[in-house]
């Protein structure tokens, strides 16, 4: 143990029963990013659950909160929107999230890890050449060059936004086939899952697809027996 912590690695290959390399070969470049970003939030909160912690702390840094508030808007995506730049989420869940690093730019912790000379990843993901974020994450690069303080104004932005009360949120309830907190009747992940057991990778993609509509015809796939676990905290990022 380098610093002295312990570490538990959990895989795609445990969870789910296929690797990233395996998703990207089928689905290719274009939607891999949403197999990934659903089966990462879900393995996070499995392997918090496994190690029994009562909060969890991520490292998303103030660049990463700007470039999800630029994202929600251009989606439209409501939900998110009003929650993503809260520090701490999902209170009312088992496992609490916290972002300790919400206010803290990407270039200080990277100049903090390069003087205390710890180890970082200083590199891009290979299956990410395209995705949506890193558009986003270039015009507020663009932005922060004419105003310095675009990132933080961002921020503050989306803590400033409030939900009209006449808009119907989505009421969080749990999937019918792994128990893992859901807005549907099958979960996100569930959902990818089963198009990817199928040999139909985009069954899940995009808003209002999947197979909530058809479950009754669908007989449970093998891949889905790891996935048997108790309730973990929300979906927020």
């Amino acid at each position: 143990m380098q610093y002295g912590l312990p570490l538990k690695i959990v895989s795609y290959k445990d969870l789910y029963g296929w690797t990233m390399d395996e998703i990207v070969k089928m689905i290719g470049l274009k939607n891999n990013c949403t197999f990934c970003g659903v089966f990462r939030r879900q393995a996070l909160d499995r392997g918090a659950a496994l190690l029994k912690v009562d909060k969890l702390a991520t490292g998303h840094n103030a660049d990463d909160i700007a470039e999800t508030v630029l994202l929600n808007i251009l989606r439209g995506d409501i939900a998110r929107l009003s929650r993503c730049t809260s520090i701490v989420t999902g209170e009312d869940g088992p496992i609490p999230r916290c972002k300790p690093f919400k206010y803290t730019y990407e270039k200080e912790i990277v100049m903090y890890a390069y003087f205390k000379r710890l180890d970082y990843f200083s590199t891009e993901c290979i299956y990410s050449p395209n995705a949506y974020r890193g558009f986003a994450r270039e015009f507020i690069k663009d932005l922060e060059r004419i105003r310095p303080r675009a990132i933080l104004d961002i921020i503050k932005s989306g803590e400033n936004f409030r939900i009209s009360t006449s808009t119907k949120m989505p009421e969080q309830g749990t999937c019918e086939r792994c128990g893992y907190i859901s807005s549907q009747k099958w979960c996100k992940a569930c959902v990818l899952l089963e198009g990817l057991n199928r040999g139909l990778p985009k069954l899940g993609i995009g808003r209002n697809r999947g197979v909530h509509n058809n479950q009754k015809d669908i007989k449970p796939s093998n891949g889905t027996k790891s996935l048997e676990s108790k309730q973990c905290g929300t979906l927020d990022f």
